[in-house]
């Protein structure tokens, strides 16, 4: 929980900062929902959904057993792409770690297509959910890299929990 809550916290930001980069060279921020790094790639509006669906949704699956995150929106407005990492914030805020840790063994089956998937929760996390959330952010991360945006490793690495010294 606190690993997507870091990233998810790191992409509100590169948001932010995109969003300041488009008030300040008159650029439009919606122009980005539809940019991809390349053609046979999903667009940014998917990167950002994605996200948020292998973050809380990876995390409600190893609760319910069901990986169900709801249908995609679709390009939308770049402040509703904010408005998601918002939304995915609160969710994995509403965890205790005691309650994620409970649910470690659960048997669950992932059906992607005519795939079965066979996972306990702590390798749905590991294994599917945390590669694709990587994925999806750090492709949102780079799209928005590649029109222009003033973004580094330290905006995607977002805030680092480290120990007191």
């Amino acid at each position: 929980m606190p690993t997507f809550l870091q990233t998810v916290r790191a992409i509100a930001g590169f948001l932010d900062r995109a969003s300041r980069h488009c008030s300040e060279t008159g650029a439009d921020p919606d122009e980005f929902v539809r940019a991809r790094l390349s053609d046979d790639m999903a667009p940014f509006h998917f990167q950002i959904e994605a996200a948020w669906h292998h973050a809380v949704w990876g995390l409600e699956a190893a609760k319910t057993g069901v990986f169900a995150p709801p249908g995609l929106v679709g390009p939308v407005p770049f402040v509703e792409l904010q408005a998601m990492m918002g939304k995915a914030e609160a969710a994995l805020e509403a965890y205790t770690p005691d309650e994620v840790n409970s649910w470690a063994g659960r048997e669950l089956d992932l059906q992607i297509g005519p795939r079965r998937l066979a996972f306990t929760s702590e390798a749905l996390i590991l294994s599917f959910s945390l590669p694709n959330f990587y994925f999806h952010a750090v492709t949102a991360y780079d799209i928005l890299r590649a029109r222009g945006v003033p973004i580094g490793k330290r905006d995607y690495e977002g805030q680092l929990r480290t120990r007191p010294a």
